[in-house]
């Protein structure tokens, strides 16, 4: 099978998708340049001229525009090139697209993919990094997926696409130049399916976006050290693949939860509670423990940012703690 790229993955969809629907359009601040979304949308405004829509910065007034749209039945990809900016489009996705199939008795659906973007990294700071995932989570009325291969990244977007309901399509650009496997038909990924990415026996490792290759790095670092890991990548964090989660769980016994997002009120912690309320809790080796962002606002200095950001080293040392932590007992 060719191998592409993440970026190329999400480029190829947008255009099968548009082609293939009349109804999906793509809309949002910066569309059409690389500086905002890299090369994720190119050539799309020479081939679709109607159908991409280049917006001014106003991130609430575009969202409703793009919920109007798929209350009308049209099927509508809305970009934001910053995640950071979503916050001044919560109105409208909490309390409109995430409500209308609930308050309309399921008459009236709202199929919108809300594509979020982070960017941290690269010295951006606290107002241009942020990864806000578990506030999406949150929100009822709202699916919310994050991928992290090339095949992941093409076959979940064209699940979010096609789905009635609106879906937060997370994307992150340090996943860009990853390359993978990717078949040139369409085809789609279930929303709410996690993938085991490695087996193992001793621990379990679940992971979330860039972090997955974070944690398959450590899980090859740490077969040297004779300890067999599994890594589960989650895919969907709502719904959330809790079975995949336990049944892994059950099996080592230890978990360790590696998200690029903050500890508190995190992806985490929720799993963390789910295991915490399962049958298997009391057959845990070892406490849970969580790899995230520390809980403060991102660095603007580079070499902070390098202490800032999780990265293999630091499942490895949650790993290791997780271990010694059940021998003791």
């Amino acid at each position: 099978m060719r191998q592409i790229s993440y970026v190329k993955a999400i480029n190829e969809t947008l255009h099968q998708m548009i082609e293939k629907d009349e109804k999906v359009f793509l809309i949002g601040q910066g569309v059409t340049s690389p500086w905002y979304v890299g090369n994720t949308t190119v050539g799309l405004i020479e081939r679709f001229p109607d159908r991409i829509i280049d917006t001014p910065v106003s991130e609430n007034g575009i969202t409703g525009a793009a919920v109007g749209a798929a209350l009308a039945g049209m099927r509508p990809v809305l970009m934001h090139p910053r995640m950071d900016f979503m916050y001044y489009a919560m109105d409208q996705i909490a309390n409109h697209a995430a409500n209308w199939y609930y308050m309309f008795g399921g008459q009236v659906s709202v199929p919108i993919t809300i594509w979020g973007i982070i960017n941290r990294g690269g010295e951006q700071a606290a107002q241009h990094s942020q990864a806000l995932q578990a506030m999406f989570t949150h929100i009822p009325g709202l699916k919310v997926v994050m991928p992290s291969t090339p095949y992941d990244a093409k076959g979940l977007l064209v699940a979010c696409i096609e789905d009635d309901n609106p879906v937060v399509y997370i994307d992150d650009r340090w996943l860009y130049d990853y390359m993978g496997e990717v078949p040139e038909e369409l085809y789609s990924i279930p929303i709410g399916k996690g993938k085991v990415r490695r087996k193992g026996d001793d621990i379990t490792i679940v992971a979330t976006s860039y972090m997955v290759h974070e944690a398959n790095k450590s899980a090859e670092k740490l077969e040297k050290e004779g300890i067999d890991a599994e890594v589960v990548d989650l895919r969907s964090l709502k719904p959330l693949d809790e079975n995949l989660i336990v049944n892994s769980v059950k099996k080592t016994g230890r978990l360790v939860i590696a998200d690029g997002g903050w500890k508190t009120c995190g992806i985490g912690a929720e799993i963390s509670a789910r295991i915490a309320e399962s049958n298997i809790f009391k057959q845990l080796k070892a406490p849970i423990m969580r790899v995230s962002l520390p809980d403060t606002p991102a660095p603007a200095s580079s070499v902070l940012e390098n202490a800032y950001y999780p990265r293999s080293d630091n499942i490895i040392s949650a790993v290791e703690q997780v271990i010694t932590n059940g021998d003791k007992k």
